[in-house]
């Protein structure tokens, strides 16, 4: 299931998934190269190469060949063996903590209490009082809005999280009872969607969770690229020519989906990403969403910039210890495999779906009309401990050159007229 996501590269000041876009084509010089990372504790090696077992036998049993999007759901999520249920630490401001990444609501709490005055908005539009989070992580982004709705005033019946990882529903009750113990009674633990919702859905860094399909061209075919097993027993990429409608050789179905494919400009050698289960989880929040509105915040880019002529590499990217690199077989199961997220495909799908599109922006835009500066104000400037942390981290919210710009906010909303004061001023849905 989708858990909540990262940010961070090699250090903090770079944005956790790195751009590959324009770099003459070519991968991302910041990028490590695989045999540069730490290698990890023997036990935590012993149930990498369980899960591999497990996927190279997968692999024999569909004939050689496995499509990379159930490589990748299965790398996160095999139950017990997967880098979000196998209980691996994620979450984290160093590498020397264990973790991986770091997130918005793990970088400041300022983040949690501005995207609240949104949801808290969202709230009285739409008449509700339930809130659902998906990917809740290690819970601090749900203490922030639960104790920031309780200082608002604002009145609500439940908090609700999605969530299938065990370890992390242990951690998220932790930090909850340590940072808000009078509300940890109105969050509940949900093992499955209800059929219906009424209230506001949060999806921090969710989307891009989500497994992909991919897709090469080369010497102007499109094929799908897969996984297989070479002679010395290592997962190696494997691509099958992928036909209109149809299916590829060997048996196995490669359907090439024509209307997003071929658009992309060229018949140069391109490797790209289709969000399939990104596009399907969004359908059912929108289905399910019958009052109300939905947040998802994550990095990305609309199709137009998505599948660009010059960024040939595509975007999937891995990290481990705070480091990004460009290799999905390196320790399965124990490090993060990720894509941007293609929100005109989202927008679509939601809609699709019957729910309006609410607003559409970047993450800066969207945090300064919520009021992130106000929020930040009510530290006083005096108490130089407090106060430029937190500044360094709105900059990092906002700023342009990490987290503002590559970052996204799109919302969906059934039942709530007009927009929202977040999505006031710079809103960018005509460019979907």
């Amino acid at each position: 299931m989708i858990l909540g996501r990262r940010w961070g590269g090699a250090s903090s000041a770079i944005p956790k998934n790195h751009d590959r876009a324009i770099y003459n084509g070519g991968m991302n010089p910041k990028a490590h190269e695989p045999d540069s990372l730490p290698v990890p504790e023997p036990a935590a090696l012993a149930q990498s190469e369980a899960l591999a077992a497990a996927l190279r036998a997968e692999i024999a049993a569909a004939g050689g060949w496995l499509p990379f999007e159930r490589y990748m759901e299965r790398a996160l999520y095999a139950p017990g063996l997967g880098y979000y249920s196998g209980g691996v630490r994620k979450f984290g401001l160093f590498a020397a903590d264990g973790s991986d990444f770091v997130t918005a609501p793990e970088l400041s709490p300022l983040f949690a209490s501005t995207l609240t005055r949104a949801l808290a908005e969202a709230l009285a539009a739409s008449g509700t009082r339930a809130l659902m989070e998906f990917g809740a992580g290690t819970g601090k982004l749900a203490a922030g809005i639960l104790l920031a709705l309780d200082a608002l005033g604002v009145a609500f019946d439940s908090y609700a999280i999605v969530d299938l990882s065990g370890e992390l529903r242990a951690r998220q009750r932790e930090t909850l009872e340590a940072r808000a113990p009078h509300l940890v009674d109105r969050v509940t633990w949900l093992d499955a969607l209800p059929a219906q919702f009424e209230g506001v859905v949060i999806g921090n860094e969710v989307l891009d969770a989500m497994p992909v399909r991919l897709f090469a061209r080369k010497d102007a075919v499109w094929h799908e690229r897969g996984v297989a097993v070479n002679a010395q027993g290592a997962f190696v990429f494997a691509d099958r020519p992928a036909v209109s409608g149809g299916s590829a050789g060997n048996g196995a179905d490669a359907h090439w989906p024509e209307g997003v494919l071929a658009g992309i400009e060229g018949s140069d050698d391109y490797i790209a990403e289709t969000h399939d289960a990104a596009l399907a989880f969004t359908r059912t929040v929108c289905t399910m969403l019958v009052h109300g509105a939905a947040f998802f915040i994550d990095y990305g880019f609309p199709s137009g910039e998505f599948y660009h002529p010059q960024r040939v590499q595509g975007t999937l990217m891995c990290h481990y210890r705070h480091r990004a690199h460009d290799d999905p077989f390196l320790y399965p199961g124990l490090q993060d495999i990720t894509a941007h997220v293609e929100f005109t495909g989202i927008a679509h799908a939601g809609v699709e779906a019957g729910a309006d599109l609410l607003g559409y922006t970047s993450q800066a835009r969207f945090l300064m009309n919520a009021g992130i500066t106000e929020v930040l104000s009510e530290i006083d400037p005096r108490d130089v401990a407090r106060f430029l942390p937190a500044a360094n981290a709105v900059q990092k919210l906002v700023s342009e050159s990490e987290m503002g710009e590559l970052f996204k906010v799109i919302a969906f909303s059934r039942g709530i007229d007009g927009t929202l004061t977040a999505f006031a001023r710079g809103d960018r849905s005509h460019t979907l």
